[in-house]
């Protein structure tokens, strides 16, 4: 009798017999595509994301277009605000004519059955670049944050959101912003909590396009210790029990251990974020010529959902699926 030898290259031998077997697969609809805006005309180039732009509201149209075009049907916008609009307690963050408020109503007029996703958080208002209102002695001040937060969720639900994504990290917004939206008769306004938000040196390029980064000390109060695994469980169980109907893991590629553990501990969709600073060193990298850029961002981005993520966060949002729909053909 002979020996059996296991040959597991036999399904890998051909193109059909790996798509046939492939467990993982990519798609536009995996996809959110974040958007920076601001309050004038044209395009603005962010140095530290090559191919990323604070769009003006006709250039947000005009980019917006071109993702549905490519098959992107979610987006997030993050605003740049005015400096003279920055205030301690972050009151534009409310404003019903604020950048967001009018974005929204401009994008959902266009295209009603585009999911429109807002950021809450105060770090864009704030004269203090933090996500909450900080008290003389430079404290973070957790329940006076909730409060605007939930104003901030409350203007941004009239104006047509159709997701509310809190990003603060303070505790007890989640059901602060639910009962916030139901007592106004948003019961259908969906809640993306940023739930295992990890302190990290990734969102550098993000917070030079907003210039959001705080005037003082770091965010560590608030945000994750990076090297903490235990403690996103303890956060997920507390944003499904206040309400939120999806959770978050930021960053994603430095977590994809925390991605799959947040995956098997939950039956709430699952989004990672591959941050700015992910974007940053695949676009160096590629730029240089150290990396084919296609190859490896397709290979990031299968690696997170891989892990466990239903949909991602991403500036490649609109490039991989132009490369998909290629592959495909």
């Amino acid at each position: 009798m002979l020996d059996l030898i296991e040959r597991p290259r036999r399904n890998r031998r051909n193109p059909w017999t790996r798509a046939m077997m492939r467990e993982t697969w990519l798609g536009p609809e995996h996809f959110i595509y974040p958007l920076f805006i601001h309050d004038g005309e044209g395009r603005q180039p962010i140095a530290s994301m090559p191919g990323c732009d604070r769009l003006g509201l006709d250039a947000l149209m005009h980019e917006v277009e071109g993702a549905v075009a490519d098959g992107v049907g979610a987006v997030v916008l993050f605003p740049a605000v005015e400096e003279a609009l920055k205030s301690s307690d972050g009151a534009e963050s409310h404003n019903p004519e604020g950048l967001v408020p009018r974005a929204i109503r401009k994008l959902k007029a266009r295209w009603p059955e585009l999911v429109v996703i807002t950021d809450v958080a105060l770090d864009p208002y704030s004269s203090d670049g933090h996500d909450g209102i900080v008290s003389p002695d430079g404290r973070i001040l957790n329940d006076e944050t909730v409060a605007v937060l939930v104003q901030q969720a409350l203007c941004q639900a009239e104006a047509g959101a159709d997701v509310i994504s809190p990003s603060d990290m303070m505790d007890g917004r989640v059901g602060a912003i639910r009962a916030g939206l139901d007592a106004a008769g948003f019961t259908d306004v969906q809640i993306l909590a940023y739930t295992a938000k990890y302190a990290s040196a990734f969102y550098g390029p993000f917070r030079d396009a907003l210039d959001s980064a705080p005037r003082f000390g770091d965010k560590k109060t608030y945000q994750m210790d990076p090297a903490n695994a235990r403690e996103a469980l303890r956060e997920v169980a507390l944003d499904e029990a206040e309400g939120a109907d999806m959770i978050m893991v930021k960053p994603a590629g430095p977590f994809l251990d925390i991605i799959r553990l947040v995956r098997e501990s939950t039956a709430l969709p699952v989004a990672a974020y591959q941050v700015s600073g992910e974007y940053a060193m695949l676009k160096a990298a590629a730029q240089n010529g150290w990396l084919d850029e296609k190859k490896a961002v397709l290979e990031a981005l299968t690696g997170i959902r891989r892990a466990g993520a239903d949909v991602i966060l991403t500036y490649y949002a609109r490039q991989a699926s132009r490369w998909l729909k290629e592959t495909a053909r």
